[in-house]
């Protein structure tokens, strides 16, 4: 270990804690944090100007874009709604209900995005909790786990697999292979389904799995709506405290809503005056039928006007924003430019915080729940473009099983020239995409829609940061330092401690991220110690997939935090086990099939 660190390391040093601390403060997204970082390091001069970009044409960001657009093409053809009919019959059990939709979303996560099959199969727990009259909070947690562990079973079902396969590519000119991660990821998803099937949901707070879903699919206890009393109205003149509906237990009075934005506490005894505007707490089964009664008008986010919800061509509709959303951190102002002025906000949900700022004013965050007011015939449409997971029951296509074996072909031919070495992967699922097209199964005009563009960018922006940790021995001053720390013990305690950190790192930051952070450090660990590496390397994609602990770690954990009405705490009391069982399987699994010694 040198006694003093050069300018050069001290620079990446410098650009890389500051990076880290911007992904765990969370107030700038992800993307943005890594171009920070990329223009940093080349303003350092760690990278060559004309290098910055070269990130992008890395074949690991590639194919994280392609299976993408695999995972929605494999969509449209109607694989997943078949997938979904022949579930249907299996969840009369509360126990085969849990197992088969968390079963299933984790045998979809090892071929497709692991968030686009949660997306996929959310709606479907969803109704069928509330059939069968099941708290959504006992699904979807170990929904959302579910689709994380499956990642983890196979090189494209997740970016870090993809991108340590990259990694090891670099490294030695061949890549691991599609199922090169199936020895360690599939006991250890198999395991881990089993846990947060049997054991882990009863860890969820009783509080959570006694609440009943009404017939709009899940209650919503923390909807923030807006009434207006109009012009003539009954009430004028009364008391609040008398306006029975009000008090009968589905409603709660949050204030009186002012024009600085913040809800003004209101007295039980106050005076009831025409327009005044009164914030409630409802969930939307108990909301249409009180303000009906009082003649109240639901008060929809347009700029000038209030308007009332009668018109039979307008419909309600439930979505959750879904991480890197164009509404997240927008105002309604940006929902009315986006939608041409024809959909509005009715109310917003966000568990586990109580909202009294007005609608207009809030600022949208990944999981929020909103009740949109809009054309019916745009509405599925417009829910889509705006990065929203629909929350209502989907009706199952009809007629597209004469797609589903041409998909599922295609798909199948890509893998297996890729597995037996006639193309890359990369190329193989560019190739399969273009047959989607020609095949008529992807619309050309939905190519780029699924591809989660601010991951595409971390990715492109982090690698040259990840190769200016190498160049200027950062790695190696790193895996010295932790080596020196640790003298004495013996490799396969290194080995759980580079896995422990790995996890660590992506309960806080972005999986991809971590993945890129921690690939070089363990392989300098590995070559200081004269171990092999690919046990390191594998032991980063295995902590880089198990982001548990937080509703930030991972996109399927912020997917499930509304609709479950979970709130932060909740997930660390059955992360935290599931954690320590992955641990305990997988680091003697790393050193059955990746020995330390060769």
């Amino acid at each position: 270990m040198p006694e003093q660190l050069t300018t050069d390391q001290i620079a990446v040093f410098s650009v890389l804690l500051i990076t880290l601390a911007l992904f765990g403060w969370g107030k700038l997204r992800h993307d943005m944090v890594a171009i920070i970082a990329l223009l940093a390091i080349v303003a350092f001069g760690l990278v060559p100007g004309q290098d910055a970009f070269a990130g992008f044409g890395h074949p690991a960001v590639v194919t994280v874009a392609a299976v993408l657009v695999i995972s929605h093409a494999l969509k449209n053809s109607g694989v997943v709604d078949l997938i979904a009919r022949r579930l249907l019959p299996f969840t009369g059990n509360a126990f085969v209900h849990l197992v088969a939709l968390t079963g299933v979303v984790t045998v979809m996560s090892a071929f497709m995005n692991n968030v686009g099959a949660l997306a996929l199969m959310l709606p479907v727990a969803l109704a069928t909790a509330a059939e069968h009259k099941r708290s959504p909070a006992m699904l979807l947690m170990p929904l959302a786990f579910g689709s994380i562990l499956g990642g983890m079973t196979t090189m494209i079902g997740t970016p870090p697999n993809i991108i340590i396969a990259a990694y090891q590519a670099e490294r030695t000119g061949t890549g691991f292979g599609m199922f090169q991660f199936s020895p360690v990821g599939v006991p250890v998803a198999l395991l881990g389904v089993l846990f947060v099937t049997i054991i882990g949901w009863r860890l969820i707070p009783k509080a959570r799995l006694s609440q009943n879903p009404p017939q709009q699919l899940f209650q919503v206890e923390e909807y923030l709506t807006e009434v207006k009393v109009p012009e003539g109205n009954p009430l004028i003149g009364q008391s609040l405290a008398f306006v029975e509906p009000l008090h009968a237990g589905d409603i709660d009075v949050m204030g009186l809503a002012r024009g600085n934005g913040l809800a003004q506490p209101v007295s039980a005894y106050h005076i009831i005056e025409q327009d005044d505007v009164y914030l409630l707490r409802s969930d939307p089964d108990g909301l249409k039928p009180v303000i009906d009664e009082l003649g109240l008008e639901l008060v929809t986010t347009e700029d000038k006007s209030f308007q009332k919800l009668a018109s039979t061509d307008l419909v309600l509709a439930e979505g959750v924003v879904t991480p890197d959303s164009p509404l997240e951190g927008r105002t309604v102002a940006f929902l009315r430019r986006h939608t041409n002025r024809t959909v509005s906000l009715v109310a917003l949900a966000r568990q586990g915080e109580t909202v009294r700022r007005r609608l207009r004013r809030q600022l949208f965050r990944a999981g929020d729940i909103l009740l949109l007011e809009g054309p019916t015939e745009t509405m599925v449409e417009t829910m889509s473009d705006l990065g929203l997971l629909p929350l209502a029951q989907r009706d199952l296509a009809i007629g597209r099983e004469r797609r589903v074996g041409a998909a599922v072909s295609i798909f199948g031919i890509a893998i297996a020239l890729g597995v037996f070495g006639v193309l890359p992967l990369t190329v193989t699922f560019v190739m399969a995409i273009v047959a989607y097209i020609l095949f008529g199964i992807l619309p050309v005009r939905h190519l780029y829609r699924e591809i989660d563009w601010p991951v595409i960018v971390l990715l492109g922006a982090m690698i040259p940061v990840g190769r200016a940790l190498e160049t200027t021995g950062a790695t190696d001053l790193i895996a010295n330092s932790i080596i020196g720390l640790t003298a004495g013990l013996p490799v396969v305690v290194i080995l759980t401690l580079v896995l422990v950190v790995t996890m660590f790192l992506s309960d806080i930051i972005n999986n991809a991220a971590t993945a890129l952070v921690m690939a070089p450090i363990s392989l300098g660990i590995a070559e200081q110690l004269g171990v092999n590496p690919e046990a390191f390397l594998m032991s980063v994609a295995v902590g880089a997939s198990c982001a548990f602990l937080t509703p930030i770690g991972h996109q399927s954990n912020t997917l499930v935090m509304g609709p479950g009405g979970y709130h932060f705490s909740d997930y660390w009391r059955m992360g935290l086990p599931l954690e320590i069982l992955i641990v305990a399987v997988a680091v003697p699994l790393l050193l059955v099939f990746w020995p330390l010694y060769q």
